[in-house]
């Protein structure tokens, strides 16, 4: 079990107030869909929440294949499919402005010789600078 940062696994509780039965639907091309569907605490439907559609895709990347999630607006199943290509692009989207804006975060931070984190060892510059002819004073 996944522990969360700064609880322990032994104050982990579910909230029974919040349950939802998961069914998993693909055509084995475009993706996949998540349909979870509101239950009570003895497994009986729960009308009163709405059931939730979360869609699946990945994208590929020079890592390797990213995988995304989006919610799908939808009443039932068959709306969710309609409308799972659309829901994609806009997942795809905000995953991509995701990965620039941390692309961009990490090539603007700037490393100063001497500095924690330099040559991307702790506490800066190895004795004696890099190894080269020229000596950090």
């Amino acid at each position: 079990m996944a522990e969360q940062p700064g609880g322990r696994a032994s104050d982990a509780k579910m909230d029974a107030t919040s349950l939802y039965r998961e069914e998993i639907y693909t055509d084995r091309a475009a993706g996949t869909l998540r349909v979870l569907a509101p239950v009570k605490d003895d497994g009986s439907p729960d009308p009163a929440r709405p059931t939730l559609y979360i869609g699946e895709a990945q994208i590929l990347t020079n890592m390797g294949p990213l995988p995304i999630s989006f919610e799908v607006d939808a009443k039932n199943l068959a709306e969710a499919v309609a409308a799972y290509g659309d829901a994609a692009k806009v997942g795809v989207e905000r995953a991509v402005r995701e990965l620039q804006d941390l692309r961009r975060q990490a090539s603007s931070s700037i490393v100063l010789p001497g500095t924690a984190g330099a040559a991307g060892l702790p506490g800066g510059l190895p004795p004696g600078g890099l190894g080269g002819k020229i000596k950090m004073p």
